[in-house]
């Protein structure tokens, strides 16, 4: 039987194992973590509390479905997740709140009170997002864009015809503030830059299609917390035979006249026929290929943003808030720039907070709360994090006191952080970006690394950090594009 090794037990290394298995691989997983999930990790406290480590946001969970599909199975046996009517709770520094309620209508009649827009206006803001959707995500989301073959579709020649739909040429803040004439309501559509990690005032405006992921298509909650899909997808890998290496760091993967061989760890060679790498590609270059030539303009885009995050166990209950709950800074601008342009924190910085406990009480004691307090930052680009971490945590006391008007450091009994510095020592992210290199370039889906090597046969890469991006959606897509790649065994 073909061996084909996957290195790194992220959520795309285990999509990736799981459909070469179902090609007729054997696969075995190396990891150099104790534990499967890469971000998407978590923990729990002496105190009863209990917190997904990494991302919060669950969209498309039929990305998760398929994968139990691919076996037969049904997914409901496996995996349960809920809908959210609630996508999100937003906070203004004027004491204005709003509600993003999942059903597009009614978001729209709403926010058209609050913002003093139109419905209608709204309406077509999202219609445009799905519009956007429909014509590149055949294109951006779900083929190679490194192939030739990608550019001779028909779906690919509709996109090429429709640019000028596309507002490629502007900003995200540029195309919402033609549409809306409340700051607030800017903000509040900006924001979606971030879930690629960039900035609003230099991303395309092709980004305004994030919003109908949540609104055309549903944000939904894992009844058993993120960190369950994760499990559900390793406990599926283990039953079809996967094998999974825990606290075994790869240190090289092995190739000689261009062809992969299987790779080197702490422990031991393992020859294999075909290597994919969900590590960071930037340090799959720089640990595991040092002798190979760097597609250097790929890994020297400017990163993603990263994040500083306070997992406080609060000893009250909140019930203005929800799962999802954003606090916004008063100057979101300048926010962006401190993170991308001089890689330093605002000191009035946007707040999320993601509250797990409000759909699975479990993870908090009785009359308690779970929170996950996270804030952009740049990379770890050698700041002082210990004096930068002390001085963001004040600043967050000061704006949540602020906003909700109450004094949260005395509900605060439990406090853990992770900040850049962590994140690229747990996930070997570079600088500890979060979503690979940035998107804050028109040119920036063309740029990101391709899912196979072009120097070396039989090695691919999937993950965050490749194309077509990060996120968990993302993260799945791209073991697609990986599987689609490879012949069966």
């Amino acid at each position: 039987m073909s061996k084909a090794v996957v290195i790194g037990a992220g959520i795309a290394g285990i999509a990736s194992a799981l459909r070469l298995c179902k090609k007729g691989y054997d696969v075995t997983v190396f990891e150099s973590n104790p534990y499967p999930g890469g971000k998407l990790h978590a923990f729990k406290t002496d105190e009863g509390y209990r917190f997904d480590a990494g991302p919060s946001l669950f969209t498309m969970p039929w990305l998760v479905d398929e994968l139990f599909e691919l076996f037969e199975l049904d997914p409901k046996d496996h995996f349960h997740y809920m809908d959210k009517e609630v996508l999100c709770n937003y906070f203004w520094e004027d004491g204005s709140r709003f509600s993003v309620k999942a059903d597009r209508q009614q978001f729209a009649k709403e926010a058209a009170q609050e913002f003093k827009t139109s419905e209608n206006k709204l309406l077509d803001y999202l219609q445009n997002a799905q519009k956007k959707y429909d014509l590149t995500a055949s294109l951006f989301l779900e083929k190679s864009l490194h192939k030739v073959s990608t550019y001779l579709s028909a779906d690919t020649i509709k996109a090429i015809l429709s640019l000028s739909k596309l507002s490629i040429n502007n900003t995200l803040n540029e195309v919402n503030e033609r549409y809306f004439e409340d700051p607030r309501l800017v903000q509040l559509f900006n924001r979606y830059a971030t879930y690629n990690g960039s900035s609003p005032y230099k991303t395309p405006g092709i980004m305004s299609m994030i919003p109908h992921l949540e609104m055309g298509q549903g944000t939904y909650f894992p009844k058993k917390g993120m960190h369950d899909i994760t499990m559900s997808l390793y406990r599926l890998a283990v039953a079809q035979g996967i094998n999974f290496k825990f606290n075994e760091r790869v240190t090289s993967i092995e190739h000689e006249q261009g062809i992969a061989l299987g790779i080197l760890t702490e422990k031991q060679s393992f020859e294999a026929d075909l290597v994919v790498s969900n590590m960071d590609i930037f340090s799959t270059y720089d640990r595991l290929l040092e002798n190979v030539k760097q597609p250097k303009r790929i890994l020297q885009q400017e990163r993603s943003s990263s994040a500083l995050i306070f997992y406080w166990g609060i000893n009250r209950t909140f019930p203005e808030l929800d799962l999802h709950n954003i606090l916004f800074s008063r100057d979101y601008q300048k926010e962006f720039d401190h993170i991308f342009n001089q890689r330093s924190i605002h000191e009035d910085p946007t707040i999320y907070i993601n509250i797990s406990s409000k759909d699975r009480p479990e993870d908090a004691p009785p009359g308690k709360e779970n929170w996950f307090v996270m804030i952009n930052t740049p990379g770890d680009y050698g700041q002082d994090w210990k004096q930068l971490q002390e001085e963001v945590k004040q600043h967050v006391i000061h704006k949540i006191n602020r906003i909700l008007q109450v004094d949260i450091r005395q509900h605060i009994e439990v406090e853990e952080t992770l900040n850049p510095v962590g994140i690229a020592r747990r996930t070997s992210s570079h600088r500890g970006a979060l979503y690979g290199a940035s998107s804050n370039s028109k040119f920036s889906a063309f740029l990101r690394h391709s899912n196979f090597s072009r120097q070396i046969k039989n090695l691919y890469f999937c993950g965050g950090s490749v194309h077509p991006g990060g996120g968990i959606p993302l993260c799945l897509l791209s073991a697609k594009i990986v599987n689609d790649l490879i012949p069966a065994a």
